[in-house]
């Protein structure tokens, strides 16, 4: 081997070993863990709410259809 690739080898090596040491670390793995079962959380509380409010949202759909399609019977205006 030249001088160059035996210096690439090398580098590369190091590099590995630097990677490998890095995945052993456990600084961070708290706060992915914290971050994981946030999202988990807010899945649940989002699902939870589309169940409880599946009636509703099906009928503002229904609605805004209605309006879109352009249905004489539907009068379009906000719900307020």
């Amino acid at each position: 081997m030249t001088d160059i690739s035996i210096r690439f080898h090398m580098l590369m090596v190091g590099v590995i070993s630097s990677l490998v040491e890095l995945g052993k670390r456990e600084e961070g793995q708290d706060l992915i863990e914290y971050a994981m079962l946030g999202g988990l959380i807010a899945a649940a509380i989002v699902a939870v709410g589309i169940l409880v409010y599946k009636a509703g949202l099906t009928s503002m759909a229904t609605g805004i259809q209605n309006c879109i399609d352009f249905k004489s019977s539907t009068t379009c205006s906000p719900g307020f």
